[in-house]
C-alpha cells in the first residue's frame, strides 16, 4: 500500500490529484472545527467534558464519531455527511418501490445523474430537520445528556432575538452539509477517491488519536497495548472477509454480429461474502436509536413500566437484550438489502440475451434458481460476521467499563467504513498507475 502511494507520488497527474484531495480534506476539518453563530465554545466544551466523565452523551456517540467531533460542538459542518447517507439509503430502497426511479436508473449515465439530484434535494430536506433537533436538544442541554453545570448554556441569551439565533443555527447547519456535498463531489471529480467516503473516513480518522488516548488515561498503558494488538487483529479479520467472494464462471458462446464474431470468452460473476456492505449497521443502529431518543424527550420523574424497560435495556449498550436485538437486526437488514440490490432473475435474463451461461446450468429461470441459492448461503456467513463486529464495542463496554465504552470506536460501522474506503483508495490508485505504467511489448 504504502509503495503505491509512494509510486503515486512520483507521477505528475497523480500527485496533484493526492495534494488536491488533502487540501479539500483540511478545508472539511476546518469547517468541522469552526463554532456556528450564537454557540458559546467555551460552555460546549464544558459539557462535553462531563459528558465523557459521566458517560452521558451515549446515544448520540456514533454520530459524533462520524462527523469528527463536530456534532457536539454544534459546528458549521456540525451534521457532517450523515444526511447525504440517509438520503442515498433512502433513495436505493425507494428505486425498489417506485417505478420511475427504477426506470432512471436503467437509463445510465443521464438517469444517475437525475438520481443523483433528487439525492442532493432530499440530503437538504433531511439537514434541516437533523439541525432542528439537534438545536433544540442542543438548547435545552439533552444532546448531552443533561451534563451542563448549572447556569451553563450551550446557546445563550443575547440582545438579538431568540428564534432569529435558532434559525441563523439551523440555516447554516443546512448551508454546511451542502457545502459538504460539493467538497465531495470535487473529490471525486478530480481527486483521488469516492468523495463522500472519503469524507466520513477523514470524520472517523480525526477521532481516534484522541479517543486512544482517553483509554490510556482512564485504564493505563497495558490496557492501551491490549487494545491495539486487538484492534489490528480486527482489522485484519475486516480486510479478510472484505476480500472474500464467491466466483462463479460464466462462458459465453460465440455468435456472429455482421461480418465479425463476438463471444467465446469465460469470464466470472463475483459475490462478495458481504454484499450488504456497512448498510445493514447503520439500519440497525438507527432503528435502536430512536427508542433511546424518545426516551430523551419523554424523560419525567414518572416514567411508566415502558419506558423503565427501554431504559434499563434498549438504551443500555452492555445489556443483552441490546446486544441480541442490535445483532438480529443486522441479520435481518443483511438478508432484505441483499434482496433488493442483487437480482438473480435480472442477472440471468441479461446473461441469456448476450450468450452466457453457468456451466451446467440452462440459461434462464434455472439460473436465476442457482444464482439465488448461491446467494443465500453466502449472505449468512457475511451478515453472521457484521453482527459479530457491530456488538464489538459492547463486549468492550463491560470490558472496559462505564464510558469507556463511548471512546472505544475501533468496532462497528467505523471499522468497516474505513477499511472499505481505505481498500477502494488503494485499488483505484493501483489501477490508474496500472494505466500510466503499462509496458507494451513494443517497449
Amino acid at each position: 500500500m504504502l509503495s503505491a502511494f509512494l509510486s503515486a507520488f512520483k507521477t505528475p497527474d497523480l500527485r496533484k490529484k493526492l495534494l488536491f484531495t488533502a487540501a479539500i480534506i483540511a478545508l472539511y476539518r476546518l469547517g468541522a472545527t469552526i463554532p456556528s453563530p450564537g454557540v458559546s465554545y467555551g460552555n460546549v466544551q464544558e459539557c462535553i467534558k462531563n459528558a465523557q466523565a459521566g458517560d452521558t452523551n451515549g446515544i448520540f456517540s456514533l454520530l459524533n464519531l462520524f462527523s469528527g467531533g463536530a456534532l457536539l460542538s454544534l459546528s458549521v459542518f456540525a451534521l457532517g455527511i450523515m444526511p447525504y447517507i440517509t438520503a442515498s439509503i433512502i433513495l436505493q430502497l425507494l428505486t425498489v418501490v417506485i417505478p420511475r426511479l427504477e426506470q432512471l436508473r436503467k437509463e445510465g449515465q443521464s438517469g444517475q445523474a437525475k438520481i443523483t439530484q433528487y439525492t442532493r434535494y432530499l440530503t437538504l430536506g433531511l439537514a434541516v430537520l437533523q439541525s432542528s433537533a439537534f438545536v433544540a436538544l442542543g438548547k435545552s442541554g439533552q444532546l448531552f445528556g443533561n451534563a451542563c453545570p448549572a447556569g451553563v448554556e450551550i446557546i445563550p441569551q443575547t440582545a438579538i432575538p431568540q428564534w432569529l439565533t435558532l434559525a441563523s443555527l439551523v440555516i447554516t447547519m443546512t448551508a454546511g452539509t451542502g457545502v459538504i456535498m460539493w467538497l465531495g463531489e470535487l473529490i471525486t471529480d478530480r481527486g483521488i477517491g469516492n468523495g463522500m467516503s472519503v469524507l466520513i473516513f477523514t470524520s472517523i480518522a480525526a477521532r481516534l488519536p484522541a479517543e486512544g488516548w482517553q483509554i490510556y488515561k482512564s485504564k493505563g498503558a497495558y490496557w492501551f497495548v491490549g487494545v491495539l494488538v486487538l484492534v489490528v487483529a480486527i482489522i485484519a479479520a475486516v480486510v479478510y472477509i472484505e476480500q472474500a467472494q464467491r466466483r462463479i464462471p460464466v462462458q459465453y458462446a460465440k455468435r456472429m454480429v455482421g461480418r465479425r464474431m463476438y463471444g467465446g470468452t469465460s469470464t466470472y460473476i463475483p459475490l462478495k461474502v458481504n454484499q450488504a456492505g456497512v448498510i445493514p449497521v447503520i439500519f440497525g443502529s438507527s432503528l435502536l436509536y430512536l427508542p433511546q431518543l424518545a426516551l430523551q424527550f419523554t424523560k419525567s420523574d414518572d416514567p411508566g413500566k415502558v419506558w423503565t424497560w427501554v431504559d434499563r435495556h434498549l438504551a443500555n449498550p452492555s445489556d443483552w437484550v441490546y446486544i441480541l436485538t442490535y445483532f438480529l437486526l443486522i441479520i435481518f437488514f443483511t438478508y432484505f438489502y441483499v434482496s433488493i440490490t442483487f437480482n438473480p432473475t435480472e442477472v440471468a435474463d441479461n446473461m441469456k440475451k448476450y450468450g452466457g451461461f453457468v456451466q451446467g446450468i440452462r440459461p434462464g429461470k434455472p439460473t436465476a434458481d442457482y444464482l439465488d441459492f448461491i446467494l443465500t448461503r453466502i449472505t449468512l456467513p457475511g451478515a453472521l460476521y457484521l453482527g459479530i463486529i457491530a456488538v464489538l464495542p459492547n463486549f468492550f463496554f463491560m470490558w472496559l467499563g462505564g464510558s469507556s465504552y463511548q471512546n472505544f470506536p475501533f468496532g462497528g460501522t467505523a471499522v468497516l467504513i474505513m477499511v472499505g474506503v481505505g481498500l477502494e483508495t488503494v485499488k483505484q490508485i493501483e489501477s490508474q498507475l496500472m494505466q500510466r505504467n503499462y509496458e507494451g511489448f513494443l517497449r
